[in-house]
């Protein structure tokens, strides 16, 4: 089973990235589950979201301790909360960002989602959509197809500058 932890503020979509990498997963012919964590929350405050992803029917429905990749849709969130808690040693870390990250025993990788959303206008309420451009990171990772993503996206959104921004991380993303 592959588990991935989602870290991401109020508002950025970090829920709604959960969802959608379940529902690629499911394109690709896997099993997947999506949960969130969080409280009465507000926006800008920390959200946690989780996926599994297995070739079997998956029976657990909770949250992640031992996770095999953190995404951080925020950096700022690494100042307050400890994402890497519980990565497996083997574990990747991908990080919204235009800097290399520095993860010490973990590889990370990095790409400029907000910088994505900003080049494509893909602001609500004044914040950058950065939740579709890292489904295209992931799939870069291979966890998921562009296809499946592809597919999730177009049928959640309507707006194309989502399918665009995922399309645009899938290319910029060094693996």
């Amino acid at each position: 089973m592959y588990e991935i932890r989602i870290h991401s503020r109020g508002g950025q979509g970090g829920v709604t990235a959960a969802r959608l990498l379940a529902l690629a997963a499911s394109r690709d012919g896997k099993y997947a589950t999506a949960c969130p964590f969080y409280g009465a929350e507000r926006r800008g405050a920390p959200v946690v979201s989780f996926v599994r992803i297995d070739e079997e029917p998956i029976r657990v429905y909770s949250q992640i301790r031992r996770p095999d990749l953190v995404v951080v849709l925020d950096a700022s969130i690494m100042d307050v909360v400890d994402v890497l808690q519980g990565l497996k040693s083997d574990g990747l870390v991908l990080v919204n960002s235009t800097h290399a990250w520095n993860g010490n025993r973990h590889a990370g990788r990095h790409v400029d989602l907000t910088g994505i959303a900003l080049s494509l206008d893909l602001v609500v309420a004044g914040s950058p959509i950065v939740n579709t451009p890292m489904l295209g990171a992931i799939a870069k990772m291979g966890i998921v197809s562009l296809d499946s993503v592809r597919d999730a996206i177009a049928e959640t959104f309507a707006d194309d500058r989502n399918v665009n921004a995922a399309e645009a991380a899938y290319r910029e993303l060094v693996v």
